[in-house]
């Protein structure tokens, strides 16, 4: 199993600074990935969790990363298709491709928020079909020399999108979602899947056969998708009551890890963001930077 990280990007300590030391650390420390989400907006009575009061846009961060960075792969998990056109999308994501050198991985989903649906004034109607239209637009501009696409959601003339992506046929692209048709969904067209930050960890093996299962009945090579799991990383001094996976003291943590990966998981990434006492504003930047280093040095996949 790959070990990715996730840089600062939510809260007090995502600032560009930190961002950089933790990339640059990863790469050092042997680590696959870095990985990033989305968050367009808060509700103003600041109902939802901390995490996601202050949250920096994914691909410009990756962007910038890319900068700063050589070999780490660099991934979005995820960026909610409805909000976005697939034209502006595929655009986008092939200069990033470009600028890193290959080393992007989309991971794209369909997002929950109704703020967020109806400030970009989409509709939830047949969400799972605009995906699925999505993915064909993305998949023509960035394989066909001219792309055409008359859908129900989407409408390209004749075009041509240059310049296209470093990879090919296009950057990997990963579909998150839990529920049973975004897993099939998954298996039936994407390059893997990819849980979210709520995902029960102690079922994830049940997902990755759900995500099988269909790849094997579209007739697709099941063995090759990735299953990449987004590890919200707790560390506690002492062993938490009811103890969830990845919560706990670094031992027990890393003892978790090798049991995720006996469920199918082929990459995980280690996500601080999610803990409370880093990836909120109000959190001490300077003290959640050095809880990521400790993390970083002990669960770096060269020890």
């Amino acid at each position: 199993m790959e070990v990715g990280f996730a840089p600062p990007v939510s809260g007090s300590w995502a600032t560009p600074e930190h961002m950089i030391h933790v990339a640059r650390r990863c790469e050092q420390l042997g680590y696959h990935s870095l990985w990033t989400f989305q968050r367009l907006l808060v509700p103003a009575d600041l109902g939802w969790s901390e995490t996601y009061h202050s949250v920096h846009d994914p691909l410009t961060t990756l962007a910038f990363l890319a900068a700063h960075t050589t070999r780490i792969r660099l991934g979005v998990a995820v960026l909610n298709m409805p909000f976005i056109s697939p034209v502006v999308l595929a655009k986008q994501a092939a200069t990033l491709d470009i600028l890193a050198g290959g080393r992007l991985d989309l991971g794209l989903g369909l997002g929950w928020a109704d703020e967020e649906y109806q400030a970009t004034g989409v509709s939830k109607h047949r969400r799972g079909q605009r995906a699925d239209e999505f993915l064909a637009v993305l998949r023509a501009l960035w394989q066909q020399d001219v792309a055409e696409h008359h859908g129900e959601f989407y409408q390209v003339p004749p075009t041509r999108l240059a310049p296209k992506p470093v990879q090919r046929p296009h950057p990997p692209i990963l579909l998150g979602g839990h529920a049973p048709a975004a897993l099939r969904r998954a298996g039936r067209v994407a390059d893997g899947w990819v849980s979210g930050s709520q995902a029960d960890l102690t079922g994830i093996g049940e997902a990755v056969a759900t995500v099988k299962a269909a790849a094997a009945d579209a007739g697709r090579d099941a063995g090759s998708l990735r299953f990449v799991c987004r590890g919200a990383v707790r560390v506690r001094a002492t062993t938490p009551a009811g103890r969830e996976p990845l919560t706990g003291t670094l031992e027990q943590i890393r003892s978790d890890l090798g049991r995720l990966a006996a469920a199918g998981i082929t990459e995980l990434f280690i996500d601080l963001n999610f803990d409370p006492k880093i990836g909120s504003p109000r959190a001490d930047a300077r003290a959640s930077l050095r809880r990521a280093d400790e993390v970083l040095e002990a669960l770096a996949p060269t020890r």
